[in-house]
């Protein structure tokens, strides 16, 4: 309504951003200019471009994308083809923009909103007769919004397989592409082009090197993601890393490598028979952990509500528990979108690891108002009165549930069932509603 309303105003025949001067008094204007001086204008330089609500791509993508660029004379009809142009993309939901008069009067001041299309999955590259990088390079050419992350919607996955096909063909192969969304293991998927040739499934795996950690162990977990999936080497070393890799990080041997991997037709029964050389490298203790991002100055705070302990194996199970405590810490700060992420510095003459987390904290919402349904008056009034958020105060988001808790622990109701909290969230204004449900 007021991106409806900024629109209205700007382009009423009564507004303008700059107006003509007046004629002199006695002076008689000409016909011509005084048409001229009664022309709207509906283009003015853009100053300052901006994008909200984008996660996974800059604004740098996505501005090269909608094609505007500050400097240049724009309107309505500019702003509308840039929109067209970033929905077309098949990455964003909605898009929309705004524009409003700069504080002198003088040109825009102008942002998109998006909203992604969700979820995204890893891109892999499997089975093909050219190299990976030079797909990427040749993706990346041909989109700006490329990326390691890709929608699997199926206009994008049919887009995408047209292009690495165009690009297997300028290389004088006749490989046939094929592009799907595929499983990688439990509740784990990727988006895969690869050849459309059917590949060998995994039918045994096995571990040479290891003494850490028994065989027995790293076949059972790598069997509950491995065993009748296609088997391609790249999509083989991201189930190691997700299914194998954290059994060594939750033992300190963050160096562990993966050097090589052999197939062989399996003996007994259809498929491959996959041999993994392993290499577990020296016992790591955690070194030195640091946050990066907005939140810097409570370090003291964060870093105790985490529970790190410096100086012990660096147990990698324990610092993403740790790291998970600080995200819930900032959601109740009312930072509802924080983000987190860990990276690692190994050392290899002490042998520890740094780990510097980064925070991405997002807006902050304010709690706004609440609502309770499917009690009386009196009721509704005593539990506004037990309600201990404030209006426009930092939103808790465990509070509404933390709350309804308390309310049957402590019996302040008789025969009472089922009770909910649903969050009503205003992204562009930071504002969560809430509304309590009791039946």
């Amino acid at each position: 309504m007021v991106c409806l309303l900024a629109l209205l105003l700007l382009f009423s025949p009564d507004s303008s951003f700059a107006q003509a001067p007046a004629a002199k008094a006695g002076r008689k204007v000409p016909a011509k200019k005084a048409k001229a001086e009664k022309t709207e204008v509906t283009r003015w330089p853009i100053e300052s471009l901006g994008v909200e609500g984008n996660k996974n791509y800059t604004a740098e993508q996505i501005l090269s994308v909608a094609g505007l660029k500050t400097g240049q004379l724009a309107g309505k009809s500019d702003f509308e083809a840039a929109r067209d142009r970033l929905i077309v993309t098949g990455r964003f939901e909605t898009v929309g923009y705004r524009f409003a008069p700069n504080k002198d009067s003088t040109g825009y001041a102008a942002s998109f909103q998006v909203v992604e299309v969700t979820p995204l999955y890893p891109v892999q590259f499997a089975g093909l007769p050219v190299k990976t990088a030079e797909i990427e390079a040749w993706l990346k050419s041909k989109d700006p919004l490329y990326g390691p992350q890709l929608p699997a919607t199926a206009e994008l996955l049919d887009r995408y397989t047209k292009l690495v096909q165009e690009f297997v063909a300028g290389k004088n192969q006749t490989e046939k592409v094929a592009g799907k969304l595929l499983p990688t293991g439990p509740n784990q998927f990727a988006v895969i082009f690869r050849s459309s040739k059917p590949l060998p499934t995994i039918a045994q795996v096995n571990f040479t090197g290891n003494k850490v950690l028994a065989s027995t162990l790293l076949q059972n977990k790598i069997s509950e993601v491995a065993i009748g999936f296609p088997y391609s080497e790249s999509g083989f070393r991201t189930l190691l890393d997700h299914a194998i890799r954290p059994l060594y990080d939750a033992r300190g041997r963050v160096a562990v490598a993966f050097p090589k991997i052999t197939t062989d037709k399996a003996r007994d029964v259809d498929g491959l028979a996959v041999t993994v050389a392993v290499e577990e490298g020296p016992e790591f203790k955690l070194g030195e952990v640091t946050l990066a991002g907005g939140f810097v100055a409570k370090s003291t705070e964060l870093l105790k509500v985490a529970k790190f302990t410096p100086g012990t194996v660096a147990n990698f199970d324990d610092v993403i528990q740790g790291v998970e405590r600080i995200r819930k810490r900032l959601n109740r700060q009312g930072y509802m979108h924080a983000e987190t992420a860990i990276e690692r510095a190994l050392n290899d003459k002490t042998k520890t690891v740094n780990v510097t987390i980064h925070i991405t904290e997002g807006p902050q919402f304010n709690f706004g108002r609440l609502t309770i349904e499917g009690l009386d008056l009196n009721a509704e009034a005593a539990m506004k009165k037990l309600w201990g958020l404030k209006e426009g105060k930092p939103f808790d988001t465990d509070y509404p549930d933390f709350f309804l808790a308390r309310v049957r622990e402590d019996g302040y109701f008789e025969n009472l069932h089922n009770t909910k909290a649903v969050v009503k969230v205003d992204e562009p204004n930071h504002v969560a509603d809430v509304t309590l449900q009791f039946k």
